[in-house]
């Protein structure tokens, strides 16, 4: 019988609580805070400067552990690199070129497991800063794929 009283008590608050909830109308930022990060771009590169990154895995014993990912920042707070690793090793290593006039990326090298040159992607940018066209490479030089970014507000 107890049980039984805890039970319906626990259900009855529960169901005050979701119906209470429901009647909080959420707040949702205006259009100008929705859009504007709380750090500037050279605010957040200022907190990276020389930052290093380590991700780390276990298993669930928590008795073999491997790295998963490592990100580097450079003095000016510009990612230097990325890698990648899977259990036997590293996956993918990707470098970062900048345009340091306008804090753009414009190039990044993407190497294979066997940290050989797989992929160069190249990235041309709208006026308003943000990804225009990126440009797919081989290794060789030859124009592989494009990827076009289109931006829209619903």
């Amino acid at each position: 019988m107890k049980k039984y009283i805890i039970g319906l008590v626990l259900f009855a608050g529960a169901c005050c609580i979701d119906s209470a909830a429901q009647d909080q109308k959420p707040q949702v930022p205006s259009a100008s805070q929705a859009q504007t990060p709380f750090l500037t771009p050279e605010e957040k590169r200022a907190l990276r400067k020389n930052l290093v990154v380590k991700e780390m895995n276990a298993d669930a014993k928590g008795q073999r552990q491997w790295m998963d990912h490592l990100t580097v920042w450079d003095e000016n707070g510009y990612k230097l690199e990325e890698i990648e690793y899977a259990v036997y090793g590293q996956r993918e290593r990707v470098t970062f070129e900048y345009d340091y006039a306008t804090g753009r990326c414009i190039r990044e090298n993407v190497y294979n497991d066997k940290n050989k040159l797989f992929r160069i992607r190249k990235y041309e940018y709208n006026d308003a800063g943000r990804k225009k066209i990126q440009y797919n490479y081989n290794p060789d030089g030859k124009l592989y794929s494009t990827k076009v970014y289109e931006y829209s507000y619903k």
